[in-house]
């Protein structure tokens, strides 16, 4: 039953806004702080800009958290997923999907979506949590993050979608563990996609796809594990990597991301360019998308013989979001970490060697915490293999920014997760660089990376 809340091949999404730097000529300091001070809207051009700014935003929450892109025919009418989720006795398929279940796949749940009557029948102790029909209950009332449940009027669940916040948002769990107020752009790293698509109960599309039998791309979901995904699989049908591992990556966080470049760990493009990506090769949702770097055969094999590149439908339900989308992305901040979370005097301590000693900064270059312009670099200038670097046009790795590290500490560091902390993160640089750094200094940064 574990794996049964079957969604998505998903999404992801992350996001970048450009930061403006500030001159140095006191001439027109003064003007400068004028500007920046808040101001009533007036009328002009700037009032249409005020306009345009709130419009966006409320529009770009809009989508990355309710729409889907049209992705229902993909999930539901040829997967069938919503029938695993309902199951038999309500309709569907199979036991069902109970919010217990759904919560252990991962799936969270926005308490402030909830009808008054339901929290305080789970307050009470009345509801059953292990009945799927509560599960459509929390479908019904757009509860259950990132899944979108289309119904008939007689209740019954027909069909359904996912969003960007499936794998893009999660909970503070002030309610119930799983359960909370919504955390945009926070990498959901309990969500286990493998198991949840592996519960449809047609997966013939995506075997087709893939070119496999059902038993190897139930293999392949199995290897993924919770807070990770493979978005380039159905592109290059490299599943594992060199030593036999996933090939999958952990979910990317989808905050702080103002003033960047390229997104994701490996590059590829834009914020733009990856909600795109995302949208309509990952999610299945219906939009024009090109990009001919994917007709490399050798590099790309799937995408090349599908045509991955060169997709434009007769319906297009992505490509007029793009904009609102990313807008609202690049304006969700980093989270700031927790009080009590570090030792201030030995983060303090921590910066100096940041910016010195370990030559940190040289690439993660404050305030944005990464370099401005194109912030790629080849594997052995990281000291790491270049399997997934190699996935990836360019070759290379992009250099993360550092701020929020605490809310994707859950399943390690770095693409794969290789580095359980952040211990082991300036280990390895010490080691790689020969920085010489003694331990007091490597925990004093540690500290400083944990104040970001």
């Amino acid at each position: 039953m574990k794996s049964i809340l079957s969604t998505l091949g998903l999404i992801v999404v992350a996001a970048t806004l450009s930061a403006c730097s500030r001159g140095s000529n006191p001439l027109g300091s003064a003007a400068e702080a004028a500007e920046a001070r808040p101001r009533p809207a007036t009328a002009g051009f700037d009032s249409q800009i005020d306009a345009n700014s709130a419009r966006l935003l409320a529009e770009g929450r809009r989508i990355f958290r309710y729409d889907t892109f049209g992705s229902e025919a993909f999930w539901g009418d040829s997967l069938k997923l919503h029938e695993a989720i309902a199951g038999e006795k309500n309709g569907g398929v199979g036991p069902g999907v109970s919010p217990k279940t759904a919560l252990q796949l991962g799936l969270k749940v926005d308490a402030a979506a909830l009808p008054p009557a339901v929290v305080a029948a789970i307050k009470a102790g009345k509801v059953n949590l292990d009945d799927p029909a509560t599960t459509l209950v929390l479908l019904k009332a757009n509860a259950v993050l990132g899944v979108s449940g289309v119904f008939d009027r007689s209740g019954r669940m027909t069909s359904m979608g996912i969003t960007c916040a499936f794998c893009h948002s999660t909970v503070d769990n002030s309610f119930a563990p799983g359960i909370g107020k919504r955390l945009d752009g926070w990498p959901n790293r309990d969500l286990n996609v493998g198991a949840i698509v592996s519960a449809a109960p047609n997966l013939k599309p995506l075997s087709d796809y893939l070119g496999v039998d059902k038993a190897t791309l139930l293999k392949v979901l199995a290897s993924w594990g919770p807070g990770r995904y493979d978005a380039e699989v159905n592109q290059d049908l490299k599943a594992a990597r060199p030593d036999g591992k996933s090939a999958a990556t952990l979910i990317p966080a989808a905050f702080g991301l103002a003033g960047q470049n390229l997104h994701t760990y490996n590059g590829w493009g834009s914020v733009p360019y990856w909600n795109a990506y995302v949208a309509i090769t990952q999610m299945h949702g219906q939009g024009v998308f090109f990009d001919p770097r994917l007709d490399d055969a050798k590099k790309f094999p799937l995408a090349a013989r599908h045509q991955a590149g060169h997709l434009n439908p007769v319906s297009d339900h992505v490509t007029a979001k793009l904009a609102a989308l990313q807008f609202y992305q690049l304006a969700i901040p980093a989270p700031t970490p927790p009080a009590g979370s570090f030792d201030r005097a030995a983060a303090h301590r921590g910066q100096a060697i940041f910016d010195g000693k370990a030559k940190c900064a040289s690439c993660h270059v404050p305030p944005l915490f990464s370099e401005p312009g194109w912030p790629m670099h080849t594997a052995a200038e990281i000291g790491i293999d270049d399997f997934q670097a190699g996935r990836s046009p360019d070759d290379r790795y992009r250099t993360t920014p550092l701020r929020g590290l605490f809310a994707r500490a859950k399943g390690g560091y770095y693409h794969d997760g290789r580095f359980g902390d952040l211990n082991a993160v300036v280990d390895h640089y010490n080691s790689t660089r020969h920085l010489q750094l003694s331990a007091q200094e490597q925990a004093d940064l540690v500290q400083y990376l944990k104040s970001l």
